[in-house]
């Protein structure tokens, strides 16, 4: 664990983990990570882009597995466990989403800011190679693709 003598995690830092249809709200997740022993918050972002991997993209839609909730749940427990979080909050959209749409927010409160950084990019690397999410990305010239999909 890399934190500072005398800081600890907070007892139950896990709160706020969810997967819906609905626009994500970055004032919610913010909100979810206040705590007063922390002086650094960090967010992720993650976006719905016009391109990639050089081709024009027109849409895209997310899918997910049931499971999906107790997976992320078991990553954010894991970065708590590896970091001295004091709050954490994951939330990812599933469905129909357009270009510039927001596709995930997590974010994680710690006493520093070097913490909530390692910490947050821990947690959204972790959620987006582990976590049973399949992007489904079409393509201007008509083509599609499915990413993280076995």
């Amino acid at each position: 664990m890399n934190s500072h003598p005398g800081e600890q995690a907070a007892d139950d830092p896990v709160r706020l983990i969810a997967v819906r249809e609905s626009p994500l709200s970055l004032d919610e997740v913010f909100r979810a990570l206040g705590d007063e022993a922390a002086g650094g918050i960090a967010l992720f972002v993650g976006t719905v882009r016009n391109h990639d991997g050089g081709s024009d993209v027109s849409g895209l839609g997310y899918s997910c597995h049931p499971s999906v909730e107790t997976e992320m749940r078991s990553i954010a427990e894991k970065v708590a466990v590896e970091f001295p979080v004091r709050a954490l909050a994951a939330v990812h959209r599933v469905g129909d989403l357009a270009i510039g749409d927001l596709a995930v927010v997590v974010g994680v409160s710690c006493a520093h800011r070097g913490d909530a950084f390692d910490a947050c990019r821990r947690l959204i690397d972790d959620i987006k190679h582990q976590v049973p999410i399949w992007k489904h990305q079409t393509f201007s010239d008509g083509t599609d693709e499915w990413v993280g999909a076995c």
